[in-house]
């Protein structure tokens, strides 16, 4: 059973309900994947592991408490976001994503598994909500999968951190390089390198590892930039 794997890789223990909610959201998203795209993973075992696990692998760097206020950006599908609010339900989610039909399918999902209070599904692109302020500098913990290479994807995380929060990036073997393309990034935007911490999944022979960045000063008004700048004009 994946949800042992779970609880033997990260030490992450579901009750019943909460394995019958990720069976419901493995169900829905194999349904909505007939007519939207969501995931190019579709065999259920794979987006157990792939999705589900990996997920829940956030706990390695960052323990999930109740009352955190964490956000995810370019969450498509809802990981990691999703998963982890799933197994910790005492966490305040935001789910960001700048498809509407995905973001759409997140809203239902959140309903039909009886999570709506406590999460919140948001359309807009990263560069824009960075802005908003009700969400600039108000996360303890800001979470991004698969978005932009780390120098690009700072300026769209770490606006949303307050500081002494955290951002963690899901890489994979570039994880690394990286971290060190993104020391000018780091010092404009007001981060810092924590860790790169190693994830082994299980069956999966790919590196995969979650780079945590700690918020330790304010980032300057003017960031993020205008849609698309970040990823045509990194800062490096």
């Amino acid at each position: 059973m994946w949800n042992e794997a779970a609880t033997h890789a990260f030490g992450v223990t579901l009750t019943p309900e909460q394995a019958d909610s990720f069976d419901v959201y493995l169900r829905e998203l194999a349904a909505w994947n007939s007519h939207t795209n969501l995931t190019a993973i579709t065999a259920p075992d794979e987006v157990r592991v792939r999705h589900f696990l990996d997920s829940l692998s956030i706990v390695q760097a960052v323990p999930m408490r109740p009352g955190l206020r964490v956000i995810d950006v370019g969450t498509g599908a809802g990981f990691p976001g999703l998963p982890l609010k799933i197994a910790y339900p005492g966490i305040h989610m935001t789910l960001v994503d700048a498809t509407g039909k995905k973001v759409a399918f997140l809203s239902h999902v959140a309903q039909l598994l009886g999570i709506s209070q406590g999460i919140e599904c948001v359309h807009a692109r990263a560069e824009e909500i960075g802005h908003v302020p009700e969400h600039r500098a108000s996360y303890d913990v800001v979470l991004a999968r698969a978005v932009a290479r780390l120098p690009s994807l700072l300026e769209y995380l770490l606006p949303l951190a307050k500081v002494g929060g955290v951002c963690v990036a899901m890489k994979g073997k570039t994880a690394h390089e990286e971290a060190v393309d993104a020391k000018k990034a780091l010092a404009v935007l007001g981060g810092k390198l924590g860790a790169i911490v190693e994830v082994t999944l299980p069956g999966v022979d790919e590196a995969h590892y979650l780079v945590v960045i700690e918020k330790v000063k304010h980032t300057p008004n003017d960031y993020p930039r205008k849609p698309g700048t970040p990823t045509t004009k990194p800062i490096i």
